[in-house]
């Protein structure tokens, strides 16, 4: 089994950091760009991960490998977006992600992409990939807003843009709520019906809302 990494998840739930303690001759996989501090025995690796998934997702190419050399090392970590940031131990198991939440994780965990197809990719707001992360080892992940975990033992409806991640155990399928008018006039209408038993963490917030209420705070051009 893999010892878990210790680590401490400071400024919850609106501008999370992560602290990690790196041992001697160990490895912690970071998404690029989120470190923000390292001690100075530590070694950056820069390696292309993902492949044409990726690629295609406008997400980052590359994954950093850092390696703690001659005594242990500490390292923190900012994600990118503002809002929560959660862990899990995955014991030979596998979660899904929205393709901008992955953050860290043990170098054993093994990260994938998993195309939904075009109609999944559509009505889910993001991209036509899920990040899939499956193994044994420390896995963070975080959003946009707070984040909650919800147990799902049957059925559970969860709006598109709230998801942030779910267990292999569940299957999915997006579809409309209500006719086309609530989705073109009320801003909603698109949800994912989770069946099976498993857990799905959902974000207390919609990134795209954002985007609209900032839009009429632009410069716009009169003739």
């Amino acid at each position: 089994m893999n010892t878990p990494f210790q680590f401490d998840i400071s400024h919850k739930p609106d501008y999370s950091f992560l602290t990690v303690q790196i041992p001697q001759g160990k490895t912690i996989k970071v998404e690029a760009s989120a470190m923000a501090t390292m001690d100075t025995n530590i070694q950056m690796k820069t390696k292309f991960k993902g492949g044409l998934g990726r690629f295609l997702t406008g997400e980052s190419l590359f994954i950093n490998e850092f390696t703690a050399q001659n005594g242990s090392g500490e390292i923190t970590i900012a994600p990118s977006t503002p809002g929560d940031l959660e862990h899990i131990h995955l014991n030979n198991e596998t979660i899904y992600l929205q393709n901008s939440a992955y953050v860290a994780s043990n170098p054993n965990i093994v990260l994938d992409t998993k195309w939904q197809g075009v109609t999944k990719g559509f009505f889910s707001g993001e991209s036509f990939f899920l990040i899939k992360a499956s193994g044994e080892g420390d896995l963070w992940f975080n959003s946009y807003g707070g984040i909650i975990a919800i147990d799902v033992k049957d059925a559970f409806v969860v709006d598109t843009g709230h998801i942030v991640a779910f267990t292999e155990g569940l299957s999915y399928k997006v579809s409309r709520q209500g006719g086309y008018k609530s989705l073109f006039l009320s801003g909603e209408g698109l949800v994912c019906r989770f069946s099976g038993e498993g857990k799905v963490w959902v974000q207390t917030r919609k990134v795209m809302p954002l985007l609209g209420f900032l839009q009429r705070f632009r410069p716009s051009k009169r003739n």
